[in-house]
Formats: C-alpha cells, structure tokens, sequence
C-alpha cells in the first residue's frame, strides 16, 4: 500500500507548471491576467504611479467554506430553523471570516511594506490598502507593466504576485495589480424617430413593461416598491437631471438616487459609455419597481462597487450590466466574486446580472474565439439574464397612438430569442449564454431542457433586449436615446424582485429583508408549470458570420464555434424565458415551499442496524441529483424530532455522499432516522441496547503512522495506517473516487470527523486523516469494525512530511512515467509525498482534483516547499494535488548538478518540517 499513487501524467505536468518560489514566501496562482500578454507589453509601470483600494482577498478556510455552503442550503430550505434567517455584515464576519489577530497580523504586515491600509470589510474577508507602483512592486515581488491592448492602454502585473508563506492559506487573492474592467452590455444607441413611418418598429418604455410582461395588478394591488430598496454597481458618475427627465416623460413618481462612492476610491467622474450604462440601469431599475428607493454605488472599478454594495448590505437586491467573458478573467478573481456572490445571498440579497450581448462566444475576439459565457452572471449564486426579442407576426400588439406616458403596447407580445444580425450599430448580437468552464452544475438547475453537461448554464432568465426590434428609451446626456441588450434585463428583474420582496413582506409570508439566491425557486416553478414564465422556443444565439460590432473587443471572429438553439423548457439562450411578474409573484407562496421530490432522490443508510449506547453510528445518505447535476450543499440528519446534526454532500456525476458520526446515546432506542435535502428525505431504523450490537470482532489498535514514512508525524489531508487486529472482517481496497467513508462494515473518524477509507483488512486500515482536523490538537483515531470500536490518540502538527519509498529508496517516476530509483545530474524526476497539510485552493476530504483541472489551479502546499538531494536544494517545478490522488502530493524536481554520483539522501521540507530522508542513486 505505499507506492500504489505514483505514475500519474507526470511527463504532462512536468511540462507546464512552473518553479516554486524559493524562501519564506509562495506565489499566488491564477493572477495573471489573460490580456497582460507579452506581444502588448509598452513597457514598465512608472515606479509613483498611485494605486488606490487595492484589495487583499481574504478566502475562508475549508471548515469556513463547508459550514456557508450548508448554511445557504438550510436558509433556503422551509422548515429549517435557519430558513430566510440572513446575517448581518458582522454576523457574517463572526462566522465566515478572518479572526481579529488575522486582520492585525495582515495589515501589521503591509504597513510594514510602506503601503496605506484605508478600511478593512465588515465581513472581515477583504482589506484595502494604497501604495505606489514601486511599493507594490516591492511588497508582492511583482513586475507592474504596461499593456496596449485593441487601442487602449492598460496596466497589469507582468509576473505572479509573492507573500509571506506563513498567509498563503488565508489570503485568496490580490485585487488591484492591472486596471482591465468589465465592459457595459449597452448595446448600440440611437436617436428614436417617432416621425419616419417604419413599419413594425416601436420603442419600449416603463409602462409597456408593464402591460407586456403583466405588472399592472401589482401596481393596482399597491404593490409598486415601496419600502424596498435596490443597490445599481457602476464606474462612472452619474448626473441627476438624466434621471429626473426619464421619470418625468413616462410618469413615474418623482425620486432622486442616493449615490455613494465607494471609501478610499478615486472619483471616476463621468466616464462616456459607462455613464451610459449607469444612467440606464438607474432608469429601468425604478421603472419597474417605481416606488423602491435606488441607491447607485460607483468606483473606478465596478467589481470593487458591488463588492462595497456586498459587504455593506446596501440593499437586498443587487444589479450590474457589466460583465467579461470567462477566460479573460483570472481565476482568483473569479473565486473572489463568487466568495462576495455567497456572502451575499447569506445575507439575503439577490445578485442580478447580465448574461452578455456577444451571442454564445462571448470574448468574441481572436484571442480566445469560441464558446464562452460572461462572468459575473455565471456564477451560480447570481442570476443571470438574457434576452428575447418581439415577434408579432401578423398579430395586433401595438396601439396606433401612444398613451400620456408614451406606451402603446397592448398586451403580451410573443418572442424569440434575441438575435440582431446587424445590432442598432452594425454589428452582429445576441443573447450570452451557454456553459460554464469555471463552475459546476448547481443541485437546483434542473428540469427539461436543462443540458446534462455537468457545468452551471446560463442564463437564468430573460426578457427583451433587442437593440433594433423593438429598442428600450432612456435618457442620458439630456437627450432621449434608444437602446438594447442585456444591460436592461438586470435592473429590470432587479425591479421586479424588489416588487416581490414587497409583496411577501406586506402578506405576511416573509419577515422583512431579501430572498437570497431566488436560482433554486425560479427553476422549481418552472417545472411546477405555475404559468409564471413565457417558454421561449424559436431561435438561437449564434453570432451572424457576415459582420462584427465596430465597438467589439479586440479582433472579432464570428461563428467560430455556433452556438445554441432555443427549445421547450430551459435553454442556453433564454434559460426558463421571460416572465409573467404578477402570475410569479402569486405562485411563489401558492404551493409547497420545496423543490418537487422526483428531482432529488436520498438513499440513507446506517453502517449498523443495531449499536450499543458507548457505539460510533455512521449515518450515510447519498442523494442523486437530475440531468446528470450534482447535488451540493448539506443534508440534515434527525432522529424522530431530535435533530442530530448535518453533513456536507462530496460526490461527483449526478451523486454525492453526505456522512455524519453520531454516538448510540443520541439514538432514541428503537428510533427511527431520517435524511432530508431539498424538499426530498428517507428514513432507516436503528435499535440502541444497553450492550454491544455490532457483528464484527473487538479491534485492537496497536498502532498510528504516516502511511509514508511509518513515523508518528501528523497534518490535516495526510495519508495514515492504523495497525492492529480485528479492524475489518475481510480484506478490501477502494476503486473509485471520492473515497468512500465505509467499506465492509467498517468506519472511522477523526475527532468526530469522518475519515475517508482507501483500504481495510484485518491487520491494517489505511484512511485520511479530514482536513477539518485542527492543528494542534490531540486528535482521537476512532476504528468502528461494524460496531466493536476502537480509539488511539494522535499530535495533528500543520505539516508532517513522509516520502513513499520501497526497500530505502524514494519511489520516484521520470517524465515518461517509469518508476525509478535512480536518475542523472539535470533529469526532472516526480517524488510523492504525504502530510503537507493544509493545501490552496482548498480541496474536500476524500477527493481527487478533476481531470479537466488546469495545472495552475491544482491545489499546491499552502507552507513553503523546499527539495534536497544529498543536501543540495533541488529546484522544484511542480508541487500539488494531481488529478487521481488523494492526500498525495506529487513533486517535480530536478536533481542538482554537483550532487555527488551514488546514493543520497532526499528530504522534503514543509513549513519548516522536514521528512525523513529516503535514498535517491545518482548516475552518469
């Protein structure tokens, strides 16, 4: 059982990752922003450049991490106690985020660096500082350069940003080092020509919104906003008067904005197109919700607004019509986004966001052509919206004159999906939508036309944003302008989810404050057939092959890889179609609260039918999603009317696993235990006496070691055997990932944690050790061999190095993937090791990294890494979690030269720890 983890794509990762930093320090992975790239460079940053409210990224640990995403399942689960319970900034703070001592250790830290700490997050998850160019430079080892990107001067850290080892498992990312910024999805402008007689064509204002998409009754019932309010993310300035003149032309009550400028950032001013999009955005939210007060949050970056918006709980609905398509962002900021996305909802605010006007290859440009969807509307906490376009045929929809408010429109209009071929500027676009390449599939996105693809889809929802048939008005710059594209369906749902936290409020159905991520809830009353949405089945998004939009980032490449159709039920164009609001807003208390059942089956099984009192129960319950999607978030475990505690789901390909140990003492004698998850739940019985109840023999522990090295040496993720007599009945090895968390009878935990096994016999148990274990502690290993158990204590240290070896020498591959034991001066050779300890970016107890991971975004050692051969640093290459390995690190290293010929000793040192040496031949 020692050497059966290496030979696994060594020669692939051997030849794309790059070296460790060498030091007290470690690189941030996933910073390098994909625009920065050395064909644009003009040159280095000026050294008293000023960068103001850069950001450290303050992830959540793994526990944190497990503990939010059950927390957001139970707060959108009716029945659990925390069911639409939101937090507060400093409740968030207190569960999910940097301790106090942390926020001191990390500014302490860059005060030291000469930089200027300006504010530190109520959520205690981020800290904003300034400095020079030259002093960020200087405090993250980087290289800040300029890059001349399509016409525009950006500026960007040429090379991965460094800190101090001792941060790398708390600080998640670095925001500030470049200045590339989402783009609006205003699409085109044109003046509106009331007068030039063109059939069919129409222009849409507040209240033929409301008679298209049935807002009326609201209206009628008093149901217009009022007492709600709506947080709109911009980067530019806005001017009042343009608002003011939109409210006045269509009779919306008067009402001015509150604006506030994100803390520490520079004022933007108004910025051309971007003011644009504010003032629209600004516009439609209120006409919609006519009576919500609409607070506009703005910055040089309008990520930096909506994570102010975020961490302030400004409002609990959010909206932003900007976005960038997904491989043009880098990872740790994605992972950024989606940590504000979750606080958010945790705190009960809805994120709208628009799904992008690029068709189904959203970069649409020469550098990354193909299918791509926009980011932030893909991230599975935010709802994304994306468009459809009328299509009257030969129907009768428009009234020949306009009312006092310039509507016309008569009734609900049939529509598509948006696709202009020419755009109201030329240029081809269509509805963003399609499949994530960053995210997986959420438990909730199900039911027909949901693609089994295993990746989140988008968009959510849509409504019309066609830019020529027929174009939304608004004011900006003093004049009337008409305009399209997704930018109007996220302050539109914005408004409208406004109205619907008004009407739950004054009903009684909810106490006041949001809805959090109304995702699960949409798609379930999709397939509850409640009429609330108009099924959207004709068209597509894919970008027509004869134009590109003049205003197009970078070199455009249409039609490079199609796109999708529209179809029955959801799809990758409109996703569940435009909405009936007032047929929504009644259907979402004119039902059961759940999901349908048939989406999610649980299957909850007991590792014994019968325990006694002093017995370790593993209650097990898998949980089988639809479509071929994952469930994720927790399932709560109950004996009769006693909760007994819940567990997170780890599973991939439509089924996971959820495990919780309980004591027999917890088990009413005779009771009978349930599962429950998602509207769905199963029941199993357990009879609890006084004395023994299991089948299997009384094991005996005689010992606990590193599965590598056999010392007592133990960290959080580590690879252990346990070594004794009667631990299992049979003898069984695991062939399949996650590892399981019971294999013949047999269960373990670690200071109540479940242990995922890889192999059980009668002598030996090999298992690993949860990285939910604390270092530090004095952790009980408890063996439950069907119901007989046995315990030892073990030390858990942050690092506990052990080499896999055979007979003295390192089990090491070459870059073909042979073992070997031996290798020359200058070869690159891949050694295993265990007990690293904690990892970034975290990964679940029991799981492999995905096949389809990229080598930069394998979880790599979160303490500095260092490699000797015969006492000479050998130069790392590569040190992470491969895809297939589990608590395994594999290391690429290339041997020294000057190491002497024969054998020698190789150390692996973490953190300071050291491994004992294993025996590396060194030949000609």
């Amino acid at each position: 059982m020692r050497s059966a983890f290496i030979g696994l794509f060594c020669s692939v990762v051997a030849a794309n990752v790059c070296a460790q930093p060498s030091g007290e320090r470690v690189r941030l992975a996933g910073h390098i922003h994909p625009k920065a790239r050395p064909e644009f460079d003009q040159g280095r940053l000026e050294p008293s450049w000023p960068l103001t409210h850069l950001t450290l990224e303050l992830a959540p640990s793994a526990a944190q991490k497990a503990d939010l995403e059950r927390l957001l399942v139970r707060q959108q689960t009716p029945g659990s106690p925390e069911y639409h319970h939101w937090l507060t900034p400093e409740q968030y703070a207190q569960r999910f985020g940097a301790s106090d001592a942390e926020i001191a250790q990390l500014s302490a830290w860059l005060q030291s660096q000469g930089l200027k700490v300006t504010s530190v997050a109520r959520g205690r998850n981020w800290i904003a500082f300034d400095g020079s160019a030259a002093e960020v430079e200087s405090a993250f080892q980087t290289e800040l350069n300029r890059y001349r990107v399509a016409g525009e001067l950006h500026f960007a850290n040429a090379t991965a940003p460094s800190i101090p080892a001792g941060f790398s498992g708390r600080v998640g990312a670095i925001r500030g080092l470049h200045d590339f910024r989402a783009k609006p999805r205003a699409r085109g402008r044109i003046i509106p020509d009331y007068t030039s007689g063109r059939t069919g064509v129409h222009y849409v204002v507040p209240d033929d919104v409301a008679t298209i998409y049935d807002i009326g009754p609201l209206y009628s019932a008093g149901v217009n906003g009022a007492g709600q309010s709506i947080a709109v993310a911009g980067q530019s300035q806005i001017v009042l008067s343009n608002i003011q003149l939109f409210r006045s032309a269509y009779g919306l009550p008067p009402s001015t904005p509150q604006t506030v400028l994100v803390p520490g950032s520079a004022n933007p001013g108004v910025i051309s197109g971007d003011a644009d999009e504010s003032h629209l955005d600004v516009e439609w939210a209120g006409a919609v919700a006519r009576n919500a007060s609409i607070i506009f949050v703005y910055s040089t970056d309008v990520m930096q607004s909506i994570q102010y918006a975020i961490d302030q709980a400004l409002a609990p609905v959010l909206t932003s019509s900007y976005g960038e398509c997904e491989p043009e962002t880098f990872t740790a900021d994605a992972e950024a986004m989606r940590n504000w996305a979750q606080q958010a909802n945790a705190e009960g605010i809805t994120w709208f966001a628009a799904s992008g006007d690029n068709g189904a290859e959203d970069c649409n440009n020469s550098q990354h052509p193909g299918l791509a969807v926009d980011l932030p509307a893909s991230i599975p906490e935010v709802t994304g919206v994306g468009g459809t376009e009328f299509s009257e045929g030969s129907g009768n929809y428009w009234n020949a004159n306009n009312t006092a408010t310039g509507a016309s429109a008569l009734s609900y209009i049939p529509e598509v999906a948006w696709n202009d071929p020419t755009g109201c500027s030329g240029g081809a676009a269509a509805s963003g939508g399609g499949k994530s390449i960053l995210w997986t599939k959420p438990s909730w996105q199900t039911g027909t036309g949901v693609p089994a693809d295993g990746a989140r889809d988008v968009p959510d929802v849509a409504i019309n944003a066609s830019c020529a048939h027929d174009a939304y008005l608004f004011y900006t710059g003093g004049a009337l302008q008409g305009s399209g594209g997704t930018s109007f369906g996220a302050p539109i749902f914005a408004g409208i989810a406004a109205l619907l936290n008004q009407y739950l409020t004054s009903s009684g159905a909810q106490a006041s404050g949001g809805l959090g991520n109304i995702n699960p809830r949409l798609y379930w009353l999709a397939q509850a057939s409640s009429g609330a949405f108009h099924d959207i089945t004709s068209g597509n998004n894919i970008l027509a092959a004869a134009a590109c939009p003049p205003f197009n980032r970078g070199t455009c490449t249409p039609s490079s890889s199609g796109g999708y159709t529209a179809g029955v039920g959801y799809d990758q164009v409109t996703g569940l179609g435009s909405v009936d609001v007032a047929e929504l807003v009644n259907a979402w208390t004119g039902a059961s609260n759940g999901p349908p059942t048939s989406e999610v089956s649980v299957n909850l099984v007991s590792s014994e039918s019968s325990a006694a009192l002093s017995d370790t129960v593993f209650l097990i319950a898998t949980v089988t999603g639809a479509n071929g999607s994952t469930p994720a978030g927790a399932v709560e475990f109950a004996a009769g009317s006693t909760v007994l505690g819940s567990a997170p789901l780890v599973g991939s390909a439509g089924v996971a696993t959820a495990t919780l140990a309980v004591s027999g003492s917890q088990l009413a004698p005779g009771g009978t235990i349930s599962a429950s998850y998602s509207g769905s739940s199963a029941s199993v019985g357990v009879s609890v006496s006084a004395s023994g109840g299991g089948s299997g023999g009384k094991p005996s522990i005689s010992g606990v070691a590193n599965a590598a090295s056999f010392r007592q040496a133990f960290a959080p993720g580590e690879l252990i055997s346990i070594f004794g007599t009667q631990l299992a009945g049979t003898t069984e090895l695991d062939s399949a990932l996650p590892l399981p968390e019971t294999m013949s009878g047999v269960a373990a935990t670690i200071n109540g944690e479940a242990a995922p096994l890889l192999y059980v016999s009668p002598g030996q148990v090999n298992l690993q050790i949860p990285y939910e274990v604390p270092v530090g502690s004095n952790a009980t290993v408890t063996l439950n061999n069907n119901g007989q158990v046995a315990s030892q204590s073990i030390s858990i240290a942050a690092a506990a190095p052990g080499i896999f070896f055979a007979n003295g020498a390192v089990d090491a591959v070459d870059a073909n993937g042979a073992v070997v034991s031996s290798a020359k001066s200058g070869q690159v050779i891949s050694i295993f090791i265990t007990g690293a300890g904690a990892v970034s970016p975290a990964i679940a107890t029991g799981a492999a990294p995905s096949s389809q991971t990229a080598v930069a975004n394998l979880p790599n050692p979160a303490q500095t890494t260092t490699v000797s051969i015969g006492n000479v640093n050998a130069p790392i290459q590569f040190a992470g979690i491969a895809p297939g390995l589990v608590g395994v690190l594999q290391i690429n290293i290339q041997v020294p030269t000057g190491v002497a010929l024969g054998a020698q000793p190789v150390v692996v040192t973490i953190g300071g720890v050291s491994s004992a040496p294993a025996t590396l031949t060194i030949t000609n």
